[in-house]
């Protein structure tokens, strides 16, 4: 099984990035995708999760409404565009894909069964 995270990278405040998650060697569509993220010197936190056929998502507080996740389970790939960054958005961003569908964050890194590498994502003030 392999999650290949990409689409990171340096943007301004204020700007967007639209990352991309593309899975192999599972059956997609039985698939929750989650998005995480880790900032230097913090743990890694829960921001985004998208049900099997992608019609139902949750995501963390500070995001909504600046950050959408999508998925396309024709292409195997799930999305994460985000608006309106922010710097404290800065953080290694990785996907993971899980059997259950959880609403929250606790709750979907403890199901996560497969785990992406992630992609580096900079905003600067």
């Amino acid at each position: 099984v392999q999650l290949q995270a990409s689409g990171g990278g340096f943007v301004q405040g204020g700007g967007s990035l639209r990352l991309s998650c593309a899975v192999s060697g599972l059956t997609f569509s039985s698939y929750a995708m989650y998005w995480f993220r880790q900032a230097p010197g913090k743990e890694r936190e829960f921001v985004l999760g998208i049900s099997w056929g992608g019609g139902s998502t949750y995501s963390i507080a500070s995001v909504k409404g600046r950050f959408a996740a999508s998925r396309d389970n024709t292409k195997n790939t799930v999305y994460l565009q985000m608006n309106s960054l922010k710097p404290e958005d800065t953080a290694v961003y990785y996907c993971a894909a899980a059997r259950t569908y959880s609403q929250t964050g606790s709750s979907a890194s403890d199901g996560v069964d497969y785990w992406g590498k992630g992609t580096q994502v900079t905003v600067s003030s």
